[in-house]
């Protein structure tokens, strides 16, 4: 099975910049055929060019690089057969529709689509937005990730009317945020595939807290402090314990954002002052994160009565993760401020 990547992008977002960055960074290893495919009028009338081609236009780390016109899903498999890729990358036109592409790369066996990337000129996307909806809510709006160009500069405060512009068409895709200068292409690569998300963070710090919460708890023949022995049966001494085992989802839950907010130590710690107030935020038993900060990213984390901050690698986005019991995740969004 052949992978495929495609990446969409209104013209001048940076595809092309940021797939020579994961050439360089990314696909070590792998045996790459890099597409350009300029297909005439799609999404406009909803067809290609009818004139088949294949042109070969370079050969630059290892990759091939073609150009295809005609018929895409017939080009794409003659790629496939001539050259047995790893991987295919796709670089669609900039006014194409990113739908478009994902329909006829999915019509070709043999083919698997790993990543959905559309790459999104923070500066511009709401002028994109407002003047090119059709292309551009299409290419925002089908996306798996997306990946910001040109944060380098750009304000708190413009950074976060771009994402609003972007959620408003995509409330499921990861948004990269992070200046591609202070992140590899790997980091980029694992959210646009999935492989390191928000939920996944959840799911571990949930393990986490279920191995910690077996250990403090007594189970099946384990004797509770009351002295009695309650085998599977729960106990009714008044000591609270129930002796069944339960799954993390059952014990705990759990509230995550990703954010481009950038905070200091001293936010963070007023913040874990703050999460110590069960009546108002839940019973929090841990929370986690990397996040923004003004000269440098900040990795925290917090236990009842207990929090630490240090300094610490930078993420594709800010990003943070709270378990606990009964959590008021109104509460938690509005003392993250985000």
């Amino acid at each position: 099975m052949v992978k495929a990547d495609i990446f969409s992008g209104f013209l001048g977002a940076g595809k092309t910049t940021l797939i020579k960055k994961l050439v360089a960074e990314a696909y070590a290893g792998e045996k790459l055929v890099l597409i350009e495919n300029e297909f005439g009028d799609v999404g406009i009338d909803g067809g290609f060019m009818k004139e088949a081609g294949i042109e070969i236009t370079e050969m630059s780390s290892g990759c091939i690089c073609c150009s295809l016109v005609g018929d895409f899903s017939e080009a794409l498999a003659e790629v496939c057969e001539k050259f047995s890729p790893d991987r295919i990358l796709i670089e669609p036109s900039g006014v194409g529709k990113l739908s478009d592409v994902i329909k006829a790369v999915s019509a070709v066996p043999g083919i698997e689509i790993s990543g959905t990337i559309a790459v999104a000129d923070a500066v511009r996307c709401k002028m994109y937005a407002r003047n090119f909806g059709e292309f551009y809510d299409d290419q925002i709006g089908s996306a798996g990730a997306i990946v910001l160009s040109r944060t380098e500069k750009l304000s708190e405060d413009k950074l976060k009317a771009a994402l609003s512009v972007l959620h408003e068409r995509n409330g499921t895709a990861t948004i990269i945020t992070t200046p591609w200068s202070e992140i590899g292409g790997k980091q980029i690569l694992e959210s646009a595939h999935k492989t390191h998300t928000l939920q996944t963070e959840l799911d571990l710090l949930k393990a986490e807290e279920a191995v910690a919460h077996a250990h403090k708890h007594h189970h099946h023949n384990e004797p509770c402090d009351c002295g009695h022995d309650h085998h599977d049966e729960p106990c009714d001494c008044g000591c609270g314990h129930d002796h069944h085992s339960h799954g993390a989802a059952e014990v705990f839950s759990s509230w995550g954002a990703e954010t481009a907010r950038k905070f200091t130590a001293e936010d963070l710690g007023a913040i874990f002052e703050e999460l110590d107030n069960s009546a108002k935020y839940g019973a929090i038993l841990r929370a986690k994160g990397i996040v923004a900060g003004q000269d440098s990213w900040l990795h925290f984390d917090f236990v009842p009565g207990e929090g630490n901050v240090r300094s610490g690698s930078a993420e594709v986005t800010g990003r943070l993760c709270v378990i606990g019991s009964g959590l008021n995740t109104g509460a938690l969004q509005e003392l993250f401020n985000i």
